[in-house]
């Protein structure tokens, strides 16, 4: 075979080979950004709002949800967007990511400024909480421009069953390895720096500066595979978009997708109202310092990150579900376990912990590796590729019920009489309806939540066979296309 015909051939098939280590290592850097930033917001800007702005809780439960509705909203908008991209440059995911990644830094850092509207603002809280409402949608509009065009490049780097559970793992990788660095870096600087305000804005900052340089990795390492793809998408001659509306009812038409927007929601929605509730937990039910919170918290994120690529093994071998069910359900055992810790039973807590991180594992993993399937269905049903809408919608639906979580977290504590305080002043009592709101929120909620995902995994339709005979399909009609 000449060069022009081996050219030719990976025109049609671009890189058809398996990926290469240095192109799993660029992707996996891509989350790196919106890992790091989110897992600092999710640990850290509820107890930032109550205990270091002086926002009430329930105000502060308020901000989060205004930012995260938001931020749903604007997830299909961009992923119908990319969609429709044009660039021979770059392509149609990677321009939001280079130009997005810049402005998403800076709205991130602004976040952890608590900037003085008057002398003496436990007064008078509002203009504080506009500040906040206004920074927040637009961190969260940029998060998503650089955010929802990562996740919808899976299924264009590789069409592989097994390799996507593979990439998969190189990205939770990064995020969890950068979830993990955040919080040592936040243990270091919180002891490093006595002033709860000054240790915020320098931890935003390092997380800032690590989260640009993470996107930028992505664009440049992943632009060659993503060029090959859409030179194929291209050349295979897709029919005629569609309006908008005609992809949303296509899009909710597709049964294993309501399953796999099912799953994701309470999979998060356990994961995040843990994650916000933790340090209230450690510092207020468990009676430690605030410096201990992040050594709880790296104890749940390394034990996820050793356990991804156990996972991704064992999801060759067993499949999808059984690795989901196996990792939940150490996971409720874990939530229960929490919720009747006793003060001084730091040991245990600690157990707990490496429990709930083999669970929090299976969350990253198994629902991100079923979407390219469901994808790939919809290719077969309707002729054309649209990962960005599919990804938008289901970012869109878990973003809302997360909005919701935060919302009544907020609401809960400050309902059950949680005291709020201020930088520069000592952490008050709570009382002991604060203390069980708290319980509750880090034990039954989750719970309730990881019982419903099970339950729709056990009926997720799409099995390994399933696939298998939908990209025979597909390439059955690639190659009548393409001849």
């Amino acid at each position: 075979m000449n060069d022009s015909t081996a050219d030719s051939d990976r025109q049609r098939n671009p890189k058809s080979e398996k990926l290469d280590l240095k192109t799993k290592l660029a992707y996996g850097a891509g989350d790196l950004g919106p890992a790091i930033t989110a897992n600092i917001s999710v640990f850290y800007l509820l107890i930032f709002f109550t205990n270091v702005a002086g926002i009430p809780a329930g105000l502060a439960g308020t901000i989060l949800m205004i930012g995260k509705i938001w931020d749903g909203i604007n997830d299909p908008l961009v992923g119908f967007l990319t969609d429709k991209t044009k660039s021979r440059r770059w392509g149609r995911r990677l321009p939001w990511m280079f130009y997005g990644a810049i402005p998403f830094g800076i709205f991130f850092f602004l976040q952890w400024i608590v900037p003085r509207f008057s002398a003496n603002q436990s007064e008078n809280i509002w203009p504080l909480f506009w500040y906040y409402v206004a920074i927040g949608i637009l961190s969260q509009s940029f998060y998503t421009v650089v955010n929802l065009p990562y996740t919808a490049m899976t299924p264009e780097l590789t069409q592989d069953y097994d390799e996507r559970t593979s990439l998969n793992s190189y990205r939770f990788t990064f995020s969890i390895g950068g979830s993990i660095l955040s919080l040592i870096l936040a243990l270091i600087i919180f002891i490093k720096i006595a002033d709860r305000q000054q240790a915020y804005l320098v931890l935003a900052a390092v997380c800032t500066v690590i989260s640009i340089l993470g996107l930028y990795w992505c664009v440049f390492g992943v632009r060659d595979r993503i060029l090959a793809f859409e030179a194929k998408r291209i050349l295979a001659k897709e029919p005629a978009s569609l309006p908008f509306g005609e992809q949303l009812k296509i899009v909710f038409s597709n049964r294993p997708f309501l399953f796999v927007i099912g799953i994701y929601l309470f999979s998060w929605l356990g994961v995040q109202i843990t994650a916000s509730i933790i340090p209230y937990f450690v510092v207020n039910c468990m009676r430690l310092k605030e410096s201990d919170v992040p050594t709880v918290l790296i104890a749940v994120q390394a034990t996820a990150l050793l356990m991804l690529f156990v996972w991704g093994e064992l999801s060759k071998k067993f499949g999808k579900k059984v690795v989901y069910f196996l990792g939940m359900s150490l996971w409720i055992i874990a939530a229960a376990g929490l919720f009747f810790l006793k003060p001084g039973q730091i040991g245990l807590m600690y157990v707990m912990a490496v429990m709930a991180g083999i669970g929090v594992s299976t969350a990253y993993l198994i629902p991100w590796s079923m979407i390219p399937d469901v994808i790939e269905l919809d290719e077969l049903q309707t002729g054309q590729r649209r990962e960005g809408i599919f990804y938008g919608f289901m970012v869109l639906l878990q973003k809302f019920g997360l909005a919701f979580g935060l919302f009544l977290v907020g609401n809960a504590l400050q309902v059950s009489g949680f005291k709020e305080s201020v930088a520069g002043s000592p952490l008050p009592i709570q009382p002991e309806s604060a203390l069980f709101a708290i319980r509750i929120a880090v034990g039954p909620i989750p719970t309730v939540c990881l019982l419903c995902g099970l339950v729709l995994t056990y009926f997720y339709p799409i099995t390994r066979e399933m696939h298998a005979e939908i990209m025979l399909k597909l390439k059955e009609r690639q190659e009548k296309r393409v001849n």
